[in-house]
């Protein structure tokens, strides 16, 4: 092909040819008028760049609209920029941080001096925003000199800008400009402000520049912009219902866990319910794994400094971990992962490759330092529980071992009805962020994308997501009300069996390197249950719920009855109590209800003299009167079958 054009492939496949230095918004008219005037960006080759941004190279192309990941990071980034511009014309004298897109809208992290800014500010500013948003200013890239760019925040007193730049190097220095602001970025952005039609601010909070608590201050604005007002009106309705779901909410009403500050902030206590709720979570992947092969291990918690040195674990995440402890002259630290655990369980003894594939598991408890500004409930915490397990095996059994993980993390989520999305998380090219041989990187990364496509996964690829010791396969899970959180994980290693000198005897009688998977598909048990409470807003399938049956009698008469029902209940393993409080029956039912009690058995004088239970389902109301050993079957088939709730009637 001629220097003069470029070849450039769509995500359907298809290739195109350009002349060289075409942009963006030519490939997309190439295509259609509609598809032009909807475009925020383009993504070639990973990197998402401005529309008007010239190619001169051949690539992988998808243009971004509203409905790409990448056209809301362009749209959220811009918007981000749009904010800070709103406070500079309401508040001239603030001093700009960073302001990136996240997962949903934007923040901007800004220094109001003296002034006082709160949430009764809020509105004023995004008045503002709409206002400079319709005079469909231009965003304009300029590439400027680290010293220009310094001179320019050095007259605006900006010393966080400044504190940026001194990290840049010379030439990857730009600017981008929209109306009277002026910021230092690398983009992309929108090509006007004119998409941006409807703005909501939704909360303020504090962070420390840089994230060290020894530096300053900021007010960090949250925010989220929408192409149409109706889009910001359903997100405020998923926030609403969100609130009413908020797992600390309802952990405490349904007695799922506690903090206590005499404990420590961010270590939670689980409660009775909650105890439950994580042992029926624990047997049901424990009882799955042990069919797929796996053995259980225990490992303490805390191990000789030396071990997370050997692994890289200290001093890679040095920050999140918590400081030495001193014992018998030697160093020891809290267990920040059970990893090096594992693989010094696997160098025990030598193992032939007869022996691999070795799969250990463990629900495992580790220990981060989380600032406290970033806990949250259960969802973010300093101690956590993960269903870690990791796989020993040869070169050759690599992809089979990635696909039953595969099949198992896909099982899991499918049980608890939420649907998945896959993301293949790469390195990118800054090697200080990552450990081992990159001829093994790129071995590993090659064989998930085999296995990917294998599989016919539906997955993005996403480069600079890597943990520091492999590329990993990462799984978004959907919940009820259609919010996104990354759970399960699974990770190629090539690092560690090098680190650790793990090894077992081929059949050409020498010593090889097995080849590590990790795998985690809930995560932990602490995030993974507040997303369950959230997602099931607290109505657990019967299988799942903490108490399953309460048993009613509609007076002391009959609460003899109630206890030969009881008797059979045990029978069949189920969780119930029995309301024997001399309350009408009405109160009975109400505090069951608010208890989020999947069945209610009601039992009177009819019930005891025909063998009966009148039945009430949480949320549905009364479903009928049955032949207790009848509904009994179909409790027992219900619980052993994992069933969904029902959905509520609306």
């Amino acid at each position: 092909m001629s220097e003069d054009f470029i070849t450039l492939t769509f995500p359907d496949g298809t290739q195109k040819t350009f002349p060289s230095n075409s942009t963006g918004l030519d490939v997309a008219e190439s295509i259609s008028k509609g598809l032009a005037r909807n475009a925020y960006s383009i993504t070639l080759d990973g990197d998402i760049l401005d529309l008007d941004q010239p190619l001169r190279r051949n690539g992988k192309i998808s243009i971004n609209t509203w409905d790409a990941e990448d056209g809301q990071y362009t749209f959220w980034h811009s918007s981000a920029h749009l904010l800070a511009e709103a406070v500079q014309e309401l508040y001239p004298d603030a001093k700009f941080g960073i302001g990136p897109p996240i997962e949903n809208g934007f923040y901007y992290d800004i220094d109001f001096g003296d002034t006082q800014f709160g949430k009764d500010q809020l509105a004023a500013v995004e008045k503002k925003m709409l206002e400079l948003a319709r005079t469909k200013a231009e965003y304009k890239k300029r590439e400027v000199t680290k010293e220009e760019a310094l001179t320019f925040y050095k007259e605006k007193n900006n010393e966080y800008k400044v504190d940026l730049i001194s990290d840049l190097d010379e030439g990857t220095i730009t600017f981008y400009k929209q109306g009277n602001f002026t910021d230092l970025c690398r983009g992309p952005h929108l090509p006007d402000t004119s998409p941006i039609k409807a703005v909501k601010l939704t909360k303020i909070a504090g962070a420390y520049w840089r994230g060290d608590v020894n530096s300053k201050q900021l007010t960090r604005i949250y925010g989220i912009t929408f192409p149409k007002q109706k889009m910001l009106d359903e997100y405020l309705e998923q926030i609403e219902e969100a609130q009413k779901r908020d797992h600390k909410k309802l952990g405490k009403e349904l007695g799922i866990y506690m903090m206590d500050s005499m404990v420590g902030p961010g270590l939670p206590l689980w409660l009775p319910n909650g105890t439950v709720l994580r042992r029926t979570l624990e047997a049901f992947l424990r009882d799955e794994q042990k069919r797929r092969g796996y053995q259980e291990v225990i490992t303490p918690h805390i191990a000789n400094l030396e071990l997370y040195k050997t692994s890289g674990h200290y001093p890679y995440y040095k920050d999140s971990q918590y400081n030495p402890m001193e014992v018998d002259d030697d160093e020891y630290m809290l267990k920040p992962m059970n990893c090096p655990h594992h693989h010094r369980i696997y160098a025990n003894d030598l193992k032939s490759y007869r022996d691999l594939p070795v799969r250990l598991a463990e629900f495992g408890t580790v220990y981060r330092y989380e600032q406290s500004g970033e806990l949250n409930g259960m969802s973010r915490v300093r101690g956590f529980t993960q269903d870690d397990a990791h796989i020993y095996c040869t070169h050759d059994q690599l992809k089979d071992e990635i696909k039953n993980v595969i099949n198992l993390t896909q099982y899991v989520f499918n049980t608890f009805g939420m649907p998945v999305d896959i993301r293949l998380s790469f390195r990118d090219d800054n090697d200080s962020k990552y450990g081992g041989d990159t001829e093994y990187w790129e071995r590993a990364q090659k064989e998930i994308n085999e296995v990917a496509d294998e599989l016919e996964l539906d997955y993005k690829i996403v480069e600079g997501e890597a943990s520091f010791y492999g590329p990993k396969i990462d799984f978004i899970i959907r919940d009820a009300i259609g919010r996104k959180w990354q759970l399960g994980t699974v990770q190629v290693d090539y690092v560690m069996p090098e680190r650790f000198d793990l090894t077992y005897v081929g059949s050409d009688n020498e010593k090889h390197r097995p080849v590590i998977i990790h795998r985690a598909p809930f995560g932990s048990m602490e995030r993974f249950v507040s997303i369950l409470i959230e997602h099931f807003a607290g109505n657990f399938p019967v299988w799942l719920a903490p108490v399953q049956i309460a048993i009613l009698p509609i007076s002391d008469d009959f609460n003899g009855y109630a206890e030969v029902c009881a008797e059979k209940l045990t029978s069949i393993g189920a969780r119930f109590e029995v309301d024997t409080r001399s309350e009408k029956i009405g109160a009975k039912i109400r505090d069951a209800e608010n208890r989020k009690i999947p069945y209610m058995f009601i039992v009177g004088e009819r019930e005891q003299e025909e063998s009966t239970v009148s039945v009430r389902r949480h949320k549905h109301g009364d479903i009928g009167t049955f032949p207790f050993d009848e509904f009994l079957g179909k409790v027992k088939e219900e619980i052993d079958s994992m069933e969904l709730p029902p959905k509520p009637k609306k």
